[in-house]
C-alpha cells in the first residue's frame, strides 16, 4: 500500500523548473517508492544494482545516451564521478524535465552537484513519513506559530494521547505503516546493520562498526540536548576527532539534524552549542531500547523524545513544502533557554515544547528574555505545543497549540 506523499508537488515544480532534481534523505524513507508510483512513465535505474553500476562506470557517456531522458537514477552517491558528465549531457540539450537522481548521502552529493551541476539541479529534502501523511490530512503549510497558520489549520487526525505514544514509538518509516506484519523490533535491526554496511562503510572512515553502533546508540540517549562531543567521546572509548567524524557522516545521511542556536553578533552570554536531535523517534527507541509506547510514554527519556518528534514533524512540514526552515533555539550561560525559535522578517517566534496536557503562562517565562537579548528584534506570537485537547489564547501573543496543529 502506497502512502501519498505531501513533498510529491515540490518534487513535480522542481522537475518541471530544472533539468535535474536530486532527492536527498536517510535510507528507507520512502523515496524510491514515490517515484514508482508518482512517476512510473519514467525509466528507472538503480545504482544498487551492481551491473547498472558497472556500466555507468565503464562508458558514463555512453551509458546516458543509451537510456536517454527523462530518466530516473536512484541511489546516485554510488557513482559520483557521473556528476560530470550529467553537466555534459544537461548542456548538451537543455531543458526542464531530463533527470531526477536519489541519494542517502547529502553532503557527499552536495560536492559533485556544486562543482557540476550549480544552476542546473533542484535539491530536495526528504524525510519519513509526517503525521499529516499518515492520517491523510491534505493541509501542506509550514508550521508557524501564528493567528493566521492556526485559523487555516483544521487538523483531519485527532489521536488520543495513548496514539500519540504508539506512533512516536513506531517511527517515520512508510514500511511500518505499508506493511503490517512488519515486525518493529526485526525492521529497526536491519535497518541499523543495512545503514552501516551500505552507508557507514562508504563515507569512509569507520573501521569498528561496533564503536560505531556503541556511538549512534549513546547518541540518541543525547536526543533534544547540546551536543557534547566529549561526553560522547569518553562514553565509547574513542576521541574527539573521530566523534566529530561520525557525526558529519550522521548528518550527511539526514540520520540526524543539528539545531543552530540563535544570534545575530557574537555574545559571550550566548550558548553556541548546536543540540541534536534524531529525525526518527523510531530508531532513537529501538537504540535506547524503549521496546513498548507504555515503557516509553513513562520512562526517564519521554520527555526528550516528544521533544524529538515535535521537531522532526516541524521539520517535515517545510522540507515537504520544499522550503528550508529558518528555525533555531536560545540559550545563554544563565540556563534560561527557549525551545525553538522562528526567525522571518525581523521576527522571532518562540516555542516552547511540554508533553503535558495543561500547560501555564509559566512554561512560556522565558520569552521575555528574548527581547533583553535582540533588542532590534520584535517578538512576536508564539506558543507552547502540547498535549492539550483545544487551540487556546494563554496571554499576550501566547496560545496553548495542541501537537495535532502543526
Amino acid at each position: 500500500m502506497y502512502i501519498a506523499r505531501h513533498i510529491e508537488k515540490t518534487i513535480e515544480k522542481s522537475f518541471a523548473a530544472f533539468p535535474a532534481v536530486l532527492i536527498t534523505g536517510p535510507r528507507q524513507v520512502g523515496k524510491s517508492t514515490l517515484l514508482l508510483n508518482r512517476f512510473k512513465n519514467i525509466p528507472n535505474v538503480t545504482l544498487d544494482n551492481p551491473l547498472q553500476l558497472l556500466s555507468l562506470r565503464q562508458d558514463p557517456v555512453e551509458f546516458f545516451k543509451l537510456h536517454g531522458s527523462p530518466l530516473i537514477l536512484d541511489e546516485v552517491q554510488r557513482a559520483p564521478e557521473c556528476f560530470s558528465v550529467l553537466k555534459y549531457m544537461i548542456d548538451s540539450d537543455r531543458r526542464a524535465g531530463m533527470y531526477i537522481l536519489t541519494g542517502s548521502q547529502k553532503y557527499a552529493l552536495m560536492k559533485g552537484v556544486s562543482e557540476s551541476l550549480a544552476g542546473r539541479i533542484g535539491i530536495v529534502d526528504m524525510l519519513g513519513l509526517s503525521d499529516r501523511e499518515i492520517y491523510e490530512d491534505p493541509f501542506d503549510r509550514p508550521f508557524l506559530p501564528t493567528s493566521d497558520y492556526l485559523l487555516e489549520r483544521r487538523p483531519k487526525m485527532a489521536p488520543s494521547i495513548q496514539n500519540l505514544w504508539e506512533r512516536i514509538h513506531r517511527g517515520s518509516m512508510p514500511e511500518l505503516y505499508s506493511n503490517e506484519n512488519m515486525d518493529w523490533e526485526q525492521y529497526y535491526a536491519a535497518y541499523v546493520d543495512t545503514y552501516i554496511e551500505r552507508d557507514v562503510k562508504q563515507l569512509g572512515s569507520v573501521g569498528d562498526t561496533l564503536a560505531f553502533t556503541q556511538f549512534m546508540t549513546a547518541l540518541a540517549s543525547r536526543t533534544g540536548e547540546l551536543l557534547n562531543a566529549a561526553s560522547l567521546a569518553r562514553d565509547v572509548g574513542v576521541d574527539s576527532k573521530t566523534v566529530k567524524r561520525w557525526l558529519s557522516i550522521l548528518q550527511a545521511s539526514n540520520i540526524i539534524y543539528l539545531l543552530q542556536p540563535f544570534s545575530l553578533n557574537i555574545n559571550k552570554r550566548i550558548i553556541k552549542t548546536p543540540k541534536v536531535y534524531f529525525t526518527d523517534t523510531g530508531l532513537v527507541c529501538y537504540l535506547c531500547r524503549w521496546l513498548t509506547p507504555e515503557t516509553l510514554a513513562n520512562g526517564a527519556m519521554a520527555g526528550s523524545i516528544y521533544e524529538t518528534f515535535i521537531v522532526s514533524e516541524i521539520l517535515k512540514s517545510y522540507y515537504n513544502a520544499g522550503k528550508e526552515p529558518d528555525l533555531y533555539f536560545f540559550r545563554n550561560t544563565d540556563g534560561q533557554e527557549v525551545d525553538l525559535l522562528f526567525y522571518r522578517d525581523g521576527k522571532l517566534y518562540p516555542i516552547e515544547i511540554k508533553k503535558t496536557s495543561s500547560p501555564n503562562v509559566k512554561d512560556a517565562k522565558h520569552f521575555g528574555t528574548l527581547s533583553t537579548f535582540f533588542p532590534s528584534l520584535e517578538v512576536s506570537e508564539g506558543g507552547i505545543i502540547c498535549n492539550a485537547e483545544d487551540l487556546l489564547p494563554l496571554g499576550q501573543n501566547l496560545k496553548i497549540i495542541p501537537f495535532r496543529f502543526i
